[in-house]
């Protein structure tokens, strides 16, 4: 069943492009972004991205950036700095920024799921950018005789994001998740929502012919491509065409097992392999249990490919139901859906190009810019660890 959504949260500064220099607050210089990988790791997605296109537009526009991050660090136009592997980087972070970057303006720890205290060591301004709350996903991630574990990584989650004693600001990337903040605790001034951009796609390719369908994003356990590939065996009699999977992930195998016909996998592509696909497809399929915005449904928009997802926190921000695409309550309406929007291709057009009119709000020049005002914010307040 949909879930009740509360009113939007707004983000209580004026928006960066209206403020008169002389009232912005001042600047910070050297920042740095805390973060579990860079966009070079083949385990990357709409995290690594956002963090990415933040480092790269806060450089362009004369910021000294750095990326602290866990496993191999790949070259960018700002600094990228390895605090060790995958896992024991949460362990060597405090040391490895002592070591190899030394002091900063501002520290923006980005959260996702296992938190690496920066309030509690760092002394200084420091930021929480919260792409998710994980609240829902450890059991599923570690359920089983993992349990135990997962209790412990919500707790330890929760009591970071709200229970320390940081009273710095927490930037949100959509109402979804700072409504999520809200339930475990952070007050309501301490967050400011900065939403995911976009990339302008450029010409668009052609449609394909025949149906196809695409999904999107790392194969992991809540993304819930397991239950897409149920659906399809519902949906294809139907509509026939083809289901393409794009990414990867520890899943792949298992998926692919359970794959029927007319499913296809890609693994990782190109960027322009990519923008093919999206302006190829039909749909853009978004069966994930919970995100933070949803970033390929932008991205998929951009290129007048609608969507359907399931009533979840994050993708009722990026997805507009009934106008952008569709948001199920259940599976049976998500195959209803699916099949609906195949066999009208009037009502796919008009959403199509409802969906490419919204995408056209959101632009990564635009999320830098708030991104940096907020930014100014943390430092002219002076947060420090107590």
């Amino acid at each position: 069943m949909p879930q009740h959504v509360p009113p939007p949260l707004r983000a209580t500064l004026p928006c960066a492009s209206r403020l008169h220099p002389s009232t912005l607050p001042p600047q910070p210089r050297r920042i740095v972004f805390l973060a579990h990988r860079d966009l070079g790791n083949r385990a990357a997605g709409g995290s690594e991205l956002l963090v990415d296109r933040l480092a790269d537009g806060l450089t362009r526009l004369g910021h000294q950036v750095t990326l602290l991050c866990g496993g191999p660090a790949a070259y960018r136009d700002y600094r990228v700095v390895s605090a060790g592997g995958p896992f024991d980087h949460y362990l060597r972070a405090r040391s490895a920024f002592a070591r190899q970057v030394g002091d900063c303006d501002l520290l923006v720890e980005v959260c996702n799921g296992m938190p690496y205290l920066a309030p509690l060591w760092h002394r200084g301004p420091t930021l929480r950018l919260v792409n998710h709350v994980h609240t829902d996903l450890w059991p599923m991630r570690f359920g089983g005789p993992l349990t135990p574990a997962a209790r412990l990584g919500r707790r330890l989650e929760h009591w970071a994001l709200a229970g320390a004693r940081q009273p710095g600001l927490l930037v949100a990337v959509s109402p979804s998740t700072a409504h999520a903040l809200r339930a475990i605790g952070v007050e309501r001034e301490r967050i400011r929502v900065v939403h995911n951009g976009v990339e302008e796609p450029g010409p668009l390719g052609e449609r394909s012919p025949e149906p196809l369908f695409v999904a999107v994003g790392r194969l992991v356990e809540y993304k819930r491509i397991d239950l897409l590939l149920r659906l399809w065996e519902r949906v294809r009699p139907v509509t026939g065409g083809r289901l393409v999977i794009v990414g990867d992930g520890p899943e792949r195998r298992r998926l692919e097992e359970l794959a029927g016909p007319g499913v296809e996998f890609t693994g990782h592509v190109s960027e322009a392999e990519k923008h093919r696909l999206l302006c190829a497809a039909w749909l853009l399929l978004h069966p994930s249990a919970v995100e933070g915005w949803g970033l390929v449904v932008t991205e998929a928009a951009a290129r007048e490919t609608p969507a359907v997802a399931f009533d979840v926190p994050g993708l009722r921000d990026s997805v507009v139901d009934g106008e952008t695409g569709v948001l199920a309550g259940g599976e049976s309406s998500f195959a209803a859906a699916w099949c609906t929007l195949t066999l009208s291709g009037h009502r796919r057009e008009l959403m199509g190009k409802a969906a490419r009119d919204r995408a056209a709000r959101y632009r990564w020049e635009r999320t830098v810019r708030q991104f940096r005002a907020v930014a100014a914010e943390a430092v002219s307040r002076g947060d420090r660890t107590p």
